[in-house]
């Protein structure tokens, strides 16, 4: 496979992985982080950080519009719960797994 073709597939699978994380709102970040190790502000952030090595300039909450599909407090107020106390302990517990990127796992 080409590398352009490979880059195509990457962007289309990120796609998908993006929309799919739209439509399941009901899934908190938390929950993401405590089982996947990442979440939605990650792939912002992994998305911010490519812009950024090609010399784009991108700010955090522009890369987090583009990840939830509109402005990050508008998602807060409208899906966003407060985090269990068993949400919270698996958070601490699993912090050594979560994505470097996330700032959290040190």
């Amino acid at each position: 496979m080409d590398d352009q073709t490979r880059t195509e597939l990457e962007a289309a699978a990120f796609r998908g992985l993006v929309e799919h994380l739209r439509r399941r709102s009901d899934v908190q970040n938390i929950d993401l982080m405590n089982l996947a190790g990442f979440c939605r502000n990650c792939l912002s952030k992994w998305y911010r950080a490519a812009a950024e090595e090609r010399g784009m300039d991108m700010s955090y909450d522009q890369a987090r519009e583009i990840v939830y599909g509109m402005p990050y407090k508008e998602w807060q107020a409208a899906y966003q719960k407060e985090a269990t106390e068993e949400q919270k302990r698996l958070f601490k517990e699993t912090t050594p797994l979560h994505a470097f990127i996330s700032g959290h796992a040190k």
